[in-house]
């Protein structure tokens, strides 16, 4: 009985990863993996510099719980940066409280990100990544406040923040 069940994972897992279906659960996807980045490292300097959950997400596309991240109460003026490579993505007048759990901004930098198509667990939805490093961030929804409408949902353990400077 276990020995037909083991047998059963091993063939489930096969199957899925021969349909593509790992990407259903947050694996890699090969759009960012496709282009070439300013900043880039082999996998194992990539795990070197980065905790693990930073890992997870920014090279392999995870998500961080729900209300986990103590970016969530930063009310402090400053910039939010890419944790891979500390490329500014956003500045704290564009952060709002979504009520998602997630830190939320309606504007990035300029320049400081890049989208593509995500279409995990049967949704087609916009990924946000670093334009620096190819980093995983989050995603954008259309269900944002004025001016841009926008709502980018991001992944607190893919960022950093820098205080602006006291004068």
């Amino acid at each position: 009985m276990m020995t037909r069940r083991i047998l059963g994972l091993g063939a489930f897992g096969t199957i899925t990863a021969a349909l593509g279906l790992p990407r259903l659960f947050g694996h890699s996807s090969a759009a960012a993996a496709a282009k070439t980045y300013e900043v880039t490292y082999t996998d194992a300097e990539w795990r070197r510099r980065l905790t693990p959950e930073q890992y997870r997400i920014l090279r392999n596309h995870g998500t961080e719980r729900a209300g986990m991240s103590a970016l969530n109460g930063e009310k402090r003026e400053g910039t939010y940066a890419c944790a891979g490579c500390d490329q500014a993505l956003f500045r704290s007048e564009t952060k709002f409280e979504s009520g998602t759990g997630w830190p939320s901004f309606f504007r990035p930098i300029d320049g400081a990100i890049g989208t593509a198509q995500d279409n995990v667990l049967f949704m087609t939805r916009t990924e946000v990544h670093c334009a620096r490093c190819g980093g995983h961030l989050g995603h954008v929804f259309d269900d944002g406040p004025q001016p841009t409408g926008l709502r980018y949902c991001m992944n607190g353990a893919a960022m950093t923040f820098r205080p602006a400077a006291a004068v």
